[in-house]
Order: C-alpha cells, then structure tokens, then sequence
C-alpha cells in the first residue's frame, strides 16, 4: 500500500513539476487564496511569532509582512515541485551561489566544512550547491514517519547528487568520511527546536530566550571542519542569491555556542531586512522562556 501511495504521489507531482513556471506560480497565487483566506493554514501560529518577535512593528505592518509570508510559502511549495524535473541549466539559473570559490579553496586546503543554514528564502533550492563543488555532498533531514512521503522527500533533494542522510545518521557518517579522507561539504538546516530536555543551550533568538540547536556547532569541533552560514536571498520570484559567510576556521578554538550564536545572529540580520521570507509557521519559540 505504502508502495502504491508513493507512485501516485510522485506521478501527480511530476505531471505538475513539468509546468513551466509561470503556470506554476498562477497555481501558487490560487493556493495563497485557499491557504490563507479559506483554510487560515497555521494563522495562528503565525501571528503569535509575528507578535512575539516583531512587537515593535504597528499591527498594519505585521499583517503585510503575514500575507507576503503566506504568498512566499506557496512559492516555496510549487518550487519544490519543480525540483522534481527541472533541469541542471535552469537551477543554476535560478539559484545561483556568489562565491563558489570559496569551497574550492578550502578542499585545495584538505578541508571539509559545515554549513549552517535557516529556514530561510528557499533552502530546499540550495541541493544545486553540490554541483557547484569539488566536496562529496551531503543534506541533513529529520526523516518522516509516512516512508512514501519521506522516500519522496529524499528524492527530491538528492535530485543533483548529494547524499541525504537522516541526523541520526550523520555523526556516524561524516567521521567515517573523514577517517577515509573524504572531503565533504554537509548542509545542516540549524535553527531547529530541540525537542525539552534534549538541548544544551538556550540563547536568544529574534530577542526571545529559547532552546537551541548546538549539533552543528559540536559536529564542526569534534571533526575540525570549517563552519560555515550559508545566506540566501530572494532576488525575485522564482530567483535567488547564496553566500558563504565564514564562521570559523579553527572551531575548536571558539568558547562553547560562540558559533551558534554567530549562526543566529546571521539569520537574525536577514529576518530584520525582509521578515517575509522566515518560515513563521514554524513553532520556533513555542519552548520559550517563561
């Protein structure tokens, strides 16, 4: 049965992801109208962050920066659908990397690096970035309890050969990599909410004291591996802009969550430039303190 729901589901998208764009983005204005007039998918959620994090914005500002984050989500949605079938020339057209360089030269160096990222712009766009590298790819992903969908998923963002690895998979994964003197380039999506009682650290986030993500950090460290942000930008529907930000060279030689909070302060920054493309529906500050 699993089997039979994932050609059904993967033969409808793939019939949609073979649209072109503009007809793609027709489909993603009709889908703001269901998902934010007719459903109100997660309004409330939606609202509270907004509330919560953004109090110094009068209530009319919030509520533009609300409808153009629901009409960015189903961008982001119809997008990764077209991941499915769009092809190598037209992804690097549309997600294009300033500073590719950068990677090159640290694998000329012998070094492998982490790469902090957000949910932020499009981040599911960014598994082109392994075509763009000399690294061996890899993209950390919570798996899904359906398989279907999470067979579904993994195909989906392994489309341009990286490997996807769950992150109970990952520390396994990378010190045998490097042990074999592999040298690799991990995307790691780090502004997760650790579930209670499994975090190390609490930091402030958008100026609400909440539990954080330290795996990125800890990993970076304990391999040597230079970490780094990676900072999209939305150019314009459909297009966007990454740059790596260095965030440390020599991990180890930082004080304990010193990279975690550089990595937060660097989504911070975007988020205060143009809140509309943070996932707002995501319960980031739901473990807040009190």
């Amino acid at each position: 049965m699993q089997r039979v729901l994932y050609i059904l589901s993967y033969s409808l998208l793939w019939l949609l992801s073979i649209l072109p764009m503009w007809i793609l983005y027709i489909l993603s204005n009709g889908l703001y109208l269901v998902a934010y007039y007719l459903i109100g998918y997660r309004k409330k959620t939606v609202r509270e962050n907004l509330s919560l994090v953004l109090s110094e914005k009068t209530e009319a500002e919030r509520k533009t920066i609300e409808k153009q984050f629901y009409k960015h989500l189903c961008d982001l949605i119809v997008e990764t659908v077209k991941t499915i079938s769009i092809s190598e020339a037209e992804m690097k057209e549309r997600y294009t990397v300033s500073n590719p360089e950068l990677l090159e030269r640290y694998f000329k160096a012998g070094r492998s690096t982490l790469v902090f990222c957000g949910h932020y712009a499009n981040w599911e766009w960014s598994s082109i970035i392994n075509r763009l590298m000399p690294h061996k790819g890899y993209g950390v992903y919570k798996s899904l309890d359906n398989p279907s969908f999470n067979t579904l998923v993994k195909n989906i963002r392994s489309r341009f050969g990286a490997t996807i690895i769950t992150n109970k998979q990952v520390v396994k994964v990378l010190f045998r990599k490097a042990k074999e003197g592999v040298k690799t380039t991990t995307l790691i999506v780090a502004d997760q909410t650790p579930r209670p009682g499994n975090f190390k650290h609490r930091d402030t986030f958008m100026g609400i004291k909440v539990p954080v993500f330290t795996g990125t950090e800890e990993l970076s460290k304990r391999l040597d591996f230079v970490a780094l942000y990676l900072k999209t930008e939305k150019v314009k529907r459909g297009y966007y802009k990454a740059t790596f930000i260095p965030l440390a060279e020599d991990p180890a030689a930082h004080p304990n969550f010193e990279l975690t909070r550089m990595f937060l302060s660097e989504i911070e920054k975007q988020i205060h430039e143009a809140p509309q493309f943070y996932l707002w529906s995501h319960k980031r500050w739901k473990h807040r303190e009190k």
